[in-house]
């Protein structure tokens, strides 16, 4: 599975896709995350089964929806995007994806 993280910048979600991709090692899930920021997604999210956007830049929720056609684009729970719970959002990745 290959999720695309998008936030403001890339940094934040740089610390998240580690804990993604060491979640994923922990449980056998292959797993491929990449963290880029706004300006960077347009060119390379055809690759990925799934869009999950940061808090910082949630307003562009739909903007992103628009761009990315045919991909599932969801927002990160903040608290969960906050405290790092990788469990929470691979669950929302699975809804996404099943849906």
């Amino acid at each position: 599975m290959k999720i695309l993280l998008i936030c403001a910048n890339g940094l934040s979600t740089s610390i998240l896709m580690s804990k993604m991709e060491k979640w994923g090692k922990s449980n056998n899930v292959d797993l491929e995350v990449k963290a880029v920021p706004m300006s960077d997604y347009g060119n390379i999210y055809q690759d990925y089964d799934c869009i999950l956007i940061g808090p910082q830049v949630a307003y562009r929720l739909d903007e992103i929806r628009d761009t990315a056609v045919g991909k599932p684009v969801e927002k990160i729970n903040p608290t969960d995007y906050g405290l790092g719970n990788v469990e929470n959002i691979m669950k929302q990745v699975q809804s996404v994806l099943n849906n």
